[in-house]
């Protein structure tokens, strides 16, 4: 075992940063009987994990979501990990070469277009990041989308009709604990929906991370809270306890 001191001279990270993964619940070592952190071998293999997924410039957020799914895979992360980081060097090897190509061009050397003075400078989106969403539930989104596009008007209407009665129910109770039982009741008659109506069996991790999305992405938010304000995040909730409690 090794103190809060130890493993921040072991890994560069600050004590007060440790002590935020703490409070966060992103990587909670044992304590001492004086109150002193100690992290273990699995606590030190656990903040690995978490530094690779910064080296891709993952949230703090989604690093907890992704390791706290009952469905996490230490081995399969790995997998991920180095892969996605194979393809930022390839990127950075890109930006590397368009300073060069640069540098050339400022001394007369090569003419560069427009479009080559900006190789690898894309960063309107994470695409390691993209690719998470996918592997935890965004496949589930695409084909319920597509589903839903081959109904007719009626064939939607009736759709719309069942899950606004959800949708209704679940708002009426936000204001409640989302692991209520009349709140697990109504998610649960959610999570049926979902897999009744759209072509894709969402298993818990797809639905506890779909839950996630209502409040990543505003355009779920924006319409979920169409039916109350703060639904989108009590739905976020009460999902991840069902899947959770049920896994």
């Amino acid at each position: 075992m090794k103190h809060v001191k130890e493993v921040a001279t072991l890994t560069g990270i600050s004590v007060r940063t440790l002590h935020y993964y703490d409070q966060i619940g992103l990587l909670s070592p044992g304590t001492t009987e004086n109150g002193y952190r100690v992290y273990t071998e699995k606590d030190l293999e656990k903040l690995q994990q978490i530094l690779f997924f910064r080296a891709l410039e993952f949230p703090l957020k989604k690093i907890k979501h992704i390791m706290d799914s009952p469905d996490f895979d230490h081995l399969e992360a790995l997998h991920f990990q180095k892969k996605s980081l194979h393809q930022k060097k390839k990127r950075l090897e890109t930006i590397i070469a368009t300073i060069d190509h640069t540098i050339q061009h400022m001394k007369g050397e090569r003419i560069m277009t427009d479009k080559e003075k900006f190789n690898g400078l894309d960063f309107s989106q994470n695409p390691y990041e993209q690719e998470a969403r996918e592997k935890y539930g965004e496949e589930a989104l695409n084909r319920s989308t597509q589903k839903l596009n081959s109904l007719n008007d009626n064939e939607k209407d009736a759709l719309h009709q069942s899950f606004r009665r959800i949708y209704e129910k679940l708002a009426a109770l936000r204001h409640g604990s989302p692991a209520s039982k009349e709140a697990q009741k109504a998610i649960h008659e959610w999570y049926a929906f979902l897999n009744h109506n759209f072509g894709y069996h969402y298993t818990l991790e797809a639905f506890q991370n779909l839950g996630q999305l209502y409040v990543e992405d505003q355009r779920f938010t924006k319409n979920i809270d169409q039916y109350g304000e703060g639904l989108a995040l009590f739905m976020r909730d009460a999902m991840d306890v069902y899947a959770n409690q049920n896994n």
